[in-house]
């Protein structure tokens, strides 16, 4: 009834932005995400008709409030799922920022799912954890049970039994592929991801554009991914990046999640561009800015963003693999 589980944070190259059945978490649109080599969440669960309360620690703290709620409530779905009645202890660490726009409910979550299912012996395909993660609450936590790159469906019944994540290509497809993560604040979001999406797509003027022009994201970057072509897949990252923030400062009340850094970040990455060097920007519901790049290139943008720019922190990273079972436990 014991079990840790390892998953990683991924980064949408396509994103998702907007719910159409908020309890069981089912996107309006598709999306396609890197799962990352160095951004990791480890996770440990217990079942035990020992414990007399469920106890969840997160990053040494214990959760208490809505962080408790959170995970506790997903946590009870699963009990009521399988007639579970024991007590769970959680806990759980990440090895980078959370709260700050680098998917750690994602991965956080994803890593939850796993050992759940793990420790209550579930024999689960990696679709259905994929599906289970979805639910979680954090949509996305379906893409980091899959290594490399990674499509979530959008799906289209009501059951949301079509709407799962699964492998496009896995981490060593594509071997040059890198993600610079320029860390420019690690202050936790004001407005979460759930509730700035519930926002906008009731909000903003623009959200229809937005869902017309997702499947040729979509195909765009599916296409660059399978034919390694870092330009295609960099630029249409890039621009379905802005197109989301777009409709964040167009949501009633606006989202701006960006800080002074973030736009130091942007504009040194265009100017590098201007000078032929082949690196573009994405960046999640939070301030913090994602260098796509090829490898040959790594030392030349870290060394230029690191003179140019106000970052606390860079970390380095390619494609990695996904969620998995793991003997070192936190406790």
């Amino acid at each position: 009834m014991k079990a840790t589980a390892i998953a990683p944070s991924n980064i949408a190259l396509v994103k998702y932005w907007g719910r159409r059945n908020d309890r069981l978490v089912l996107p309006y649109n598709g999306s396609i995400s890197v799962s990352l080599n160095d951004l990791f969440t480890r996770t440990t669960v217990e079942f035990s008709s020992d414990f007399k309360e469920d106890i969840v620690v997160i990053n040494g703290e214990v959760a208490e409030g809505e962080k408790f709620s959170r995970v506790i409530n997903f946590v009870n779905m699963i009990r009521d799922i399988y007639s579970i009645d024991d007590h769970v202890k959680i806990v759980s660490e990440n090895n980078f920022p959370t709260s700050a726009g680098l998917a750690s409910s994602a991965s956080g979550f994803a890593a939850l799912t796993l050992a759940c299912s793990k420790a209550l012996g579930l024999n689960l395909s990696d679709k259905e954890i994929s599906i289970l993660a979805r639910r979680s609450g954090s949509g996305s936590a379906s893409r980091s049970i899959f290594g490399g790159f990674v499509e979530w469906h959008r799906g289209n019944r009501d059951d949301g039994t079509d709407s799962y994540s699964e492998q496009i290509v896995d981490e060593k497809y594509w071997r040059d592929f890198r993600i610079i993560v320029s860390i420019v604040a690690k202050s936790e979001k004001k407005i979460s991801s759930a509730r700035g999406m519930k926002y906008t797509v009731e909000t903003s003027p623009f959200y229809k554009g937005w869902i017309d022009s997702i499947d040729n994201d979509l195909k765009r970057i599916r296409s660059g991914i399978l034919d390694r072509d870092i330009e295609l897949v960099g630029s249409v990252a890039e621009h379905n990046c802005l197109k989301m923030h777009s409709l964040m400062l167009s949501t009633v009340p606006p989202l701006i999640y960006w800080v002074p850094g973030t736009l130091q970040v942007i504009h040194t990455i265009h100017k590098l561009r201007d000078d032929d060097l082949a690196c573009y920007f994405t960046i999640d519901a939070g301030p913090n800015v994602k260098v796509i790049c090829s490898k040959n290139d790594v030392k030349e943008i870290e060394d230029v963003l690191t003179d140019k720019c106000s970052i606390e922190d860079i970390i380095v990273t390619k494609p990695g693999k996904g969620a998995r079972i793991t003997n070192s436990h936190l406790f």
